[in-house]
């Protein structure tokens, strides 16, 4: 049974889909560092949150370690690069917070213009202060949108209902889609010129750490308010501070910080700074999203299928067309490595037909899985290139619309062998439809023989009676002319394994050429 360790609270439910999925599913909360390395031993997956930190060094106690799911979006607490490294996937729940965020900006937004905290706060003390805070109305205000991507472009999209002008910095966006959403594409200078009000909603990279500092601050507007409800270390907290402080912008607000948890800052002195402690994704719907979907991507990664959410996975989506695909490419990799025996320099793996027209990334990287299903270390999405590239095996991956006999086909070939494959019928049911240039129909099966011999009778009566002798039973076979006529070619599929014994009773048959047993191990 493989076993999930959880070291933060997550939903019951996504916890008891795993349970009822047949997994051991172990709860060890609040763990120290040192606790963490020795839980980890033995665990094929990891879920966390924001609390928990994976480091290399952790990683390397979990030696069955397959994947790490972190319930939300910032992975900025996961070694990303040493898991890919160590071929473990790293999963995410993008989706899951992305509305409780954008409402959440939304609030703090709205509390920044009316003053709402400090408010709250003196009459609470028993001051009425009215005209002490009177605030500032959104319509009309230029709002500044620092990353137009899924949050982002919910906040733009609430923020047109409040009768805002909006602006934003994002190099990766096209500006069509930008025009869409009403949103004029600036720099981060002018951005930072013509705002009333920023947001911020970009990932935390080396690239956005101290994004907004003191440089950027002084192009600002005396009236500017600032909000952050991405990750803390993309503002300068220190510059923000003094840039409250002297006046140079009119307040912040900011759900998180360059250090968590944090109950002491000079952000924390000033009444035109509202902080609240990284409540964004804190909402009963938010967590519920979270946990139920970091539950099934770790239960595709664990049975090793295409996990959408995988952030370091080489590959998009597979589409409705090319994912019947994906459990084809891997066996006809097995298969190739079977007749091949050892993999040849170069191999070349073709997408012939409708899914040639699709990005099939995904589905080199399934076949990639296949061929190196032998390999010493487990071969996954996640470091089947490098794999590749260890074992000097140069991939050629080739698509094209073009198809002759089958409306889409896999064609994987490399030295001396090729093999073909299909997706056929209503119920998707997968094919080989050709082996070494020879025309086949056949399933793909975990027990195969392929035998070459002259075009003779009495050879296929030949080869049964010597497998029938050894117990081994036939489950399926047919046999395939060459392209040119000449020879023939036998695929077997048989409910048992055969021996190096009985291949070589079958090679010394008279006619039969050479011989190959599979054993597919995917």
């Amino acid at each position: 049974m493989q076993r999930i360790l959880v070291t933060e609270k997550i939903s019951q439910e996504g916890l008891d889909n795993l349970r009822n999925s047949g997994y051991e599913v172990d709860e060890k909360l609040d763990l120290s560092p040192e606790k963490l390395m020795e839980e980890i031993a033995g665990a094929h997956a990891v879920i966390i949150r924001s609390a928990t930190t994976i480091t290399d060094e952790i990683m390397s106690k979990g030696e069955n370690l397959v994947v790490i799911g972190r319930a939300g979006i910032g992975l900025d607490n996961v070694d990303v690069e040493s898991a890919t490294k160590r071929g473990i996937m790293v999963v995410n729940a993008p989706k899951s917070n992305i509305l409780s965020a954008a409402e959440h900006t939304l609030a703090l937004l709205l509390s920044q213009a009316r003053n709402i905290p400090p408010a709250n706060e003196a009459l609470k003390n028993g001051r009425w202060e009215r005209s002490k805070w009177t605030g500032v109305e959104l319509a009309d205000k230029t709002l500044g949108i620092i990353g137009l991507g899924r949050i982002g472009k919910l906040v733009a999209q609430r923020a047109l209902a409040f009768g805002m002008k909006l602006v934003a910095y994002d190099p990766y966006i096209a500006e069509e889609r930008a025009q869409q959403l009403s949103v004029e594409l600036v720099s981060l200078e002018q951005l930072m010129e013509v705002s009333d009000f920023v947001t911020i909603h970009v990932a935390k990279t080396p690239e956005t750490i101290n994004l907004i500092n003191a440089e950027s601050l002084s192009n600002a507007k005396p009236t500017l308010r600032i909000v952050n409800v991405a990750r803390g270390g993309i503002i300068n907290e220190s510059d923000l501070a003094d840039a409250v402080s002297s006046g140079q912008i009119a307040g912040a607000a900011l759900d998180v910080f360059e250090q968590e948890p944090t109950v002491e800052s000079p952000l924390f002195d000033q009444q035109s700074i509202i902080v609240t402690p990284h409540l964004g994704a804190s909402t009963q719907e938010a967590q519920e999203k979270a946990g139920n979907t970091i539950a099934e991507q770790v239960d595709l990664a664990l049975r090793g299928k295409f996990v959408p959410f995988a952030v370091n996975v080489s590959a998009s989506e597979a589409t409705e067309i090319v994912r019947p695909f994906l459990p084809l490419a891997e066996k006809l990799g097995a298969l190739f490595l079977g007749l091949c025996g050892q993999l040849p320099e170069n191999v070349t793996i073709n997408f012939a037909g409708e899914i040639g027209g699709y990005d099939n990334k995904i589905t080199e990287l399934s076949a990639l899985k296949g061929l190196f299903s032998n390999s010493d270390v487990t071969v996954s999405f996640v470091n089947a290139f490098s794999v590749a590239e260890s074992q000097g095996v140069n991939i050629n991956a080739v698509s094209t619309t073009d198809s002759l006999d089958y409306l889409n086909t896999i064609t994987i070939s490399g030295g001396e062998h090729s093999i073909a494959g299909t997706v056929v019928g209503l119920k998707g049911e997968h094919r080989i439809v050709m082996v070494d240039d020879h025309t086949v129909d056949i399933p793909p099966s975990e027990h195969m023989v392929v035998l070459r011999n002259d075009d003779r009778p009495g050879v296929i009566g030949k080869v049964g009676t010597i497998l029938g002798e050894n117990q081994i039973n036939i489950t399926d076979m047919n046999v395939g002319r060459s392209i040119d006529g000449y020879g023939a070619l036998m695929v077997i599929s048989t409910q048992n394994s055969v021996s190096e014994t009985v291949a070589e009773d079958l090679i010394n048959i008279e006619g039969v050429t050479q011989c190959s047993t599979i054993n597919l191990q995917i």
